[in-house]
């Protein structure tokens, strides 16, 4: 399945927004991605902003009529369920520490929920979360940006098919420089992401390493982590005690091992995150920041380097093509994919089609849960002195396939 702009569900989902707004970091990214096939949904509503005449203003600059854009989002809920063409999905895109009761409310009100992540700030919210979803008969989807990129779905394809042989290495990073120093004295974007009231427990476990777990885990659905160890610092230390820099080292239920390092202090670095996993055969790496190529090296054989929309790309790696070989494709078409797979999944779920759904990959309630339990457990490391803790599972994980032939990997 080539991306070329047709529908894919009979008509657009009445969308809205909470947060978002004007001054915002990531709404127009969701705007981007809900948008970009203009079939998938219609941004009718919204509540942007804390400040009621900046949302209303911001919110008619989009093209909305004024009376939906609202002061808040329990108000907006509330008129929008008195309406016969009201919102059937949310965004939420505001601060962590608001997501709970935000998703709860929207799941209240018979609202599909699309959520920045971290989801939440524990398992146990999450656990909540994932029941009431299942109770109220919706989809909870977790906007975990890059996860919809191809060469993501070429990469777990190429391991289900035992190219790369046994894992053994799985090496994960995702660093950036620009909290090198106290930028949150000025910036206030910058300044809920380190005020663990706001933020959680943890910055750039939960902020920014998480994407790149969830990633691992799409591509590694026959792995799950059994114990992990994490090394946590501030060095900007009026973060403290949420870090800005953290290295963690994973024991898989397989034998293969891992590690994760998470900075924000890393000066210079525009490379951002990158996974590369290493198996008894063969190894495959990928960078966000050269998204478009996929690094495949086979023990006694010539490197290769695999270019995204290429016919020699298996099934699933073609499946969210959309520009073709040479056009490089990035964050905004990959935002464009998850917001498309949502759309799919929430069509699926209104019509009762649990069988498809089964089936169908995307980042899910899942994925957004098992983020959770991953700060959660780097966080009970480092603060127990950098000790090894078990990764418990408390339920039993559906990882999802792309296809409904996919054949789950057996190593």
């Amino acid at each position: 399945m080539a991306i070329n702009g047709e529908k894919m569900i009979k008509r657009p989902l009445r969308w809205a927004m909470v947060g978002g707004g004007r001054t915002g970091q990531v709404g127009y990214k969701h705007r981007i991605g809900a948008l970009r096939d203009n079939t998938a949904y219609e941004l009718v509503a919204g509540a942007f902003d804390i400040d009621a005449e900046r949302c209303k203003d911001f919110g008619i600059g989009l093209g909305l009529d004024g009376s939906r854009c609202y002061p808040d989002y329990k108000t907006m809920f509330a008129e929008e369920a008195k309406r016969e063409d009201g919102i059937e999905v949310v965004s939420i895109a505001t601060p962590n520490g608001t997501h709970f009761e935000i998703t709860k409310a929207a799941l209240n009100a018979g609202i599909h929920v699309i959520c920045e992540k971290p989801l939440f700030f524990t398992t146990d919210e999450a656990m909540e979360i994932k029941a009431l979803a299942e109770e109220k008969g919706k989809i909870v989807g977790v906007t975990y940006g890059f996860a919809g990129h191809p060469l993501i779905y070429q990469a777990r394809k190429m391991i289900q098919n035992g190219e790369l042989g046994d894992i053994r290495v799985v090496m994960m990073d995702y660093t950036h420089g620009f909290f090198g120093e106290d930028v949150e004295k000025n910036n206030a974007a910058a300044k809920w992401r380190v005020d663990p009231k706001i933020s959680g427990p943890s910055y750039v476990l939960g902020d920014i390493s998480t994407h790149t777990f969830c990633i691992s885990e799409m591509m590694l659905p026959h792995m799950k982590v059994e114990k992990l160890l994490c090394d946590r610092q501030s060095f900007v230390a009026s973060r403290a005690p949420l870090e800005d820099n953290a290295h963690v080292l994973i024991h898989y239920d397989n034998g293969a091992v891992g590690t994760m390092w998470a900075s924000g202090v890393n000066s210079g670095c525009h490379r951002s995150q990158g996974i590369r996993i290493v198996g008894s055969k063969a190894s495959i790496e990928w960078r966000d920041s050269d998204p478009n190529k996929l690094l495949f090296e086979v023990q006694g054989e010539p490197n290769q380097v695999m270019f995204r929309g290429m016919p020699y790309l298996n099934e699933e790696g073609l499946e969210y093509e959309r520009l073709g070989a040479l056009h490089e494709e990035g964050l905004g078409e990959s935002w464009a994919n998850i917001y498309l797979q949502f759309a799919i999944a929430i069509d699926a779920k209104d019509r009762g089609d649990e069988e498809f759904l089964k089936d169908f990959l995307y980042p899910d309630i899942n994925f957004g849960l098992e983020g959770v339990r991953w700060v959660e457990k780097c966080v009970e490391s480092a603060d127990k002195g950098g000790i090894w803790v078990d990764y418990e599972t408390e339920y039993e994980t559906e990882y999802k396939t792309s296809t409904s032939d996919l054949k789950q990997y057996v190593g």
